[in-house]
């Protein structure tokens, strides 16, 4: 958080200190989570046209979330579960390329979705896409 927030505001930025929450809906505290827990420390700041940003400090990812782009063996995890599953569903799928069932379902799964929340957003984009072409 440190360095981002170094890096923003020589950048010409005026990001706000560190903060963190106590409970919900209570007003900021100042300074990181005491814990040093991965989601729970912020920081804010204006661009010039007004937006307002908040950076969020994560050192460690939950499961599921930014899989794809960490290293080859998360990637090939990954892939070899969406293998599985697309395997499960294509003998009783409609005629579809796999590339679309794989992106649906990683896209899905980096989201932060389970595996079978993963498998129906991927069955749906399939079928969708499908009624949309016989349109």
């Amino acid at each position: 958080m440190e360095a981002a927030r170094r890096e923003l505001n020589a950048r010409g930025a005026d990001v706000s200190p560190a903060f963190h929450f106590t409970a919900f809906g209570a007003a900021p505290s100042p300074g990181p989570d005491p814990n040093g827990d991965s989601y729970k420390t912020f920081a804010s700041f204006a661009d010039p046209d007004g937006n307002t940003w908040l950076l969020q400090e994560i050192k460690t990812r939950m499961e599921g979330r930014g899989t794809s782009s960490e290293d080859v063996p998360t990637l090939t995890g990954l892939l070899r579960e969406t293998e599985m599953h697309h395997g499960e569903y294509e003998p009783t799928a409609p005629k579809h390329h796999w590339s679309g069932w794989y992106a649906a379902y990683m896209v899905a799964r980096e989201r932060g979705a389970s595996s079978d929340e993963a498998v129906r957003d991927a069955t749906l984009h399939i079928e969708g896409t499908l009624e949309r072409a016989q349109a």
